[in-house]
């Protein structure tokens, strides 16, 4: 495997699959108002905990060019949300990442 996950979450993704723990986007609440979480926009940034080792093409193993530990911008209607000990992660493609940051 390309990056064993470092994080308390047992998860291994196949091919060129990474798992993303969404980083929540500070609460702003303007006026008093209160936004539900309902409300609230999709958070499209966070930290890679696992990644894949990357998908067979010709016969060879491309690489993911992400790594454990990045920071990383992705689609916002992009992957699949999965509830792994009580938290939820994103399983995107790498492709669906826009962007690291850092």
């Amino acid at each position: 495997m390309a990056g064993a996950s470092k994080s308390k979450h047992k998860i291994a993704p196949l091919e060129d699959r990474v798992v993303i723990l969404p980083t929540d986007e500070a609460e702003s609440m303007r006026g008093g108002l209160y936004i539900p979480d309902t409300a609230k926009e999709k958070p499209t940034q966070g930290e890679v905990i696992a990644v894949g080792p990357g998908r067979f093409e010709k016969g060879a193993r491309v690489p993911v060019d992400l790594k454990v530990g990045d920071k990383v911008i992705y689609g916002k209607y992009s992957g699949t949300p999965y509830t792994i000990d009580g938290d939820e992660v994103m399983i995107i493609k790498a492709s669906d990442v826009l962007a690291k940051l850092g």
